[in-house]
């Protein structure tokens, strides 16, 4: 009995996955191809239609992704049901085996054995303690089978609940991983959208935006490089004299990615810092982070601040202002220094006049510091009021 559903199960799952290797197949293929599309397409010219085109693929390959991990849902459950009904079956079979194991036990336990004594003086009780003989032979190597069948469906069934519990596991990692994919779905419908909205669908206006994005950026990068800055630990600096003081180096937030970009706050997130700096200081508890997190700050997929930069603490973007009467007026001002081809390779955040000089909250060296100890010049300059 115990044997045959040993050979039942192992039949049922030869053919439960011979199904699913079919379907896997299938759709494992698909899911090759369009990936293999995808680093293709990373190789064309780098136009607002390749762009497009690129998201496309990358949504129709998450919704295949989805659809082959909703499979392997499904798939598992069954699995795991399958799995229960047989542990059931594995258990009555034990329980039955085990009371019959037991009355075999008592019956050879209460059974009187002949005595040596009789033997000797009673032929016919000789022929009855051979033939007892016999059957207590055989009645012992019968309960010797039905001891090992016992243990056999002991091992069997033990094995079965450790296969479910881990198939409970993988199904449970198997949810986590659909969620985590379907948000990406989502996210990854709204860049394709956010990009559309930036650019109105013009190419023109696509490699424009994508010109000054990648300069900006890349003048970020050198001046991080060259001034060696590495991430600090948290809150390093300090908060400076007007407690709202933000380092992009700290490591609360350093490798934290900007908008849809794969980019970071430590290398290019100066001006962002600075943006939360003054949001901070007009009362909104925002940090770099929260900043960095919001992709409708960002132009498409990049990491380059659309302008008029978006709002914050209830106020309003103003550039190309005056300095001094905005400082007076009690609002800090953000400026770009050092390469100023755009706008500043560099951001730093200027708190108020110090005679010919300013104090600055700089996002790279620290709060409260003299503007002319590091910088000899201002490219740009922004305000919020």
């Amino acid at each position: 009995m115990v044997k045959k559903i040993i050979i039942f199960i192992v039949l049922f799952f030869l053919v439960i996955f011979s199904v699913r290797a079919q379907d896997k197949s299938d759709l494992e293929k698909q899911i090759s191809e369009y990936q293999t599309k995808l680093q293709q397409l990373k190789q064309q010219k780098n136009t607002l239609s390749s762009q497009i085109e690129y998201m496309d693929t990358q949504i129709y390959l998450t919704a295949l992704q989805i659809n082959q991990t909703e499979q392997q849902i499904i798939s598992t459950g069954k699995e795991i049901d399958l799995l229960g009904s047989r542990i059931e079956g594995l258990d009555q079979s034990l329980d039955y085996l085990s009371k019959q194991l037991i009355q075999r036990i008592v019956i050879g336990y209460k059974k009187k054995p002949l005595s040596l004594f009789s033997l000797l003086l009673d032929n016919k009780n000789a022929y009855d303690f051979i033939n007892q003989v016999k059957y207590l032979k055989t009645a012992q190597n019968n309960t010797q089978k039905l001891l090992y069948t016992v243990q056999e469906t002991k091992t069997n069934a033990e094995e079965q609940k450790k296969l479910r519990e881990e198939k409970k596991i993988e199904l449970d990692k198997l949810n986590e991983t659909l969620t985590y994919q379907k948000r990406s779905l989502d996210n990854q419908k709204v860049q394709k959208q956010k990009l559309l909205n930036d650019t109105q669908n013009d190419e023109t206006t696509y490699q424009r935006l994508l010109s000054q994005a990648q300069a900006q950026l890349a003048g970020f990068k050198s001046f991080v490089s060259t001034a060696g800055a590495g991430v600090i630990s948290a809150n390093q600096f300090g908060s400076g004299s007007d407690g709202a003081y933000y380092s992009q180096r700290d490591e609360r937030w350093a490798s934290k990615t900007i908008g849809y970009s794969s980019e970071n706050i430590l290398n290019v997130g100066c001006l962002l810092t600075s943006v939360a700096m003054i949001a901070k200081h007009n009362g909104d508890n925002v940090d770099p982070g929260n900043i960095a997190s919001d992709p409708s700050r960002f132009y498409g997929n990049t990491a380059y601040m659309s302008l008029p930069w978006k709002g914050v603490a209830g106020k309003s973007y103003y550039g190309g202002i005056n300095i001094d009467q905005e400082l007076a007026n009690g609002n800090y001002v953000i400026v770009g220094v050092g390469s100023c081809g755009s706008g500043g390779s560099h951001f730093v955040v200027l708190t108020k006049k110090d005679g010919e000089d300013y104090i600055m909250n700089d996002p790279i060296y620290g709060p409260d510091l003299k503007f002319s100890s590091h910088y000899s010049n201002i490219c740009s300059n922004g305000t919020f009021k």
